[in-house]
């Protein structure tokens, strides 16, 4: 059988009537009959029972219709993914990562990304997140990869990963012997963080925001 063969059943079994199925499917009616004809003697089974001109779905046609819709439902979604996939094997793509993801994150997943597509061009740049969330929202670039939150109602995002931060002190510095830290430690300490904008500057303020302390 082929897919042809079942999509003329499912329409003729939806309107149980060949004439309206062929109008509907933009076929002769001879030509919608001879496929359910063909369909039922390769197989050696009414699907139908004729009753004077009209046609009724028996129940062999009726368990047959189940199995055929789902294999219609299939072969769409297969010509579907093709589609898909077809759109990523050529042409280009521009994606903006901040500097973290950039230099950490991406290159590993780029070279990966490139072996299953190399067809498709990659333009890659580099910003903190507050640049990235820019370079999506005006249209600059068609994705964004940023570590933090990006909290604009033009833009969606979603988690692909995540990621720890963790504090680096000198080895003479009070904290590197081990002891515990307090708030009142966090809210007395110098600290060397990245720029305004920054994922990992936004992500720690949020932090002290949240314990309620204030960067010194």
């Amino acid at each position: 059988m082929t897919l042809d063969q079942l999509r003329i059943f499912a329409e003729v079994a939806r309107h149980q009537h060949i004439t309206k199925a062929a109008k509907a499917m933009h076929m002769t009616q001879s030509a919608v009959s001879a496929a359910i004809i063909a369909l039922e003697e390769r197989h050696g089974v009414a699907l139908f029972d004729r009753i004077g001109r009209s046609i009724v779905l028996n129940q062999a046609g009726t368990i047959f219709l189940e199995h055929a819709l789902q294999v219609l439902a299939e072969a769409k979604a297969a010509e579907t993914a093709l589609k898909d996939l077809t759109g990523l094997l050529r042409g280009d793509l521009s994606v903006m990562a901040s500097q973290t993801v950039g230099a950490y994150w991406l290159p590993s997943r780029l070279a990966r990304f490139h072996a299953f597509y190399p067809g498709l061009g990659l333009d890659v740049s580099i910003g903190n997140t507050e640049a990235v969330a820019d370079a999506v929202e005006t249209g600059r670039v068609e994705l964004g990869l940023a570590e933090g939150v990006i909290d604009r109602s033009t833009l969606s995002s979603r988690v692909i990963a995540t990621d720890e931060m963790i504090i680096v002190v000198s080895p003479t510095h009070p904290w590197a012997k081990g002891k515990k830290l307090g708030k009142a430690d966090f809210a007395d300490a110098t600290w060397v963080l990245r720029e305004p904008g920054s994922g990992t500057r936004l992500a720690f303020e949020a932090m002290m925001a949240k314990e309620k302390l204030k960067l010194q």
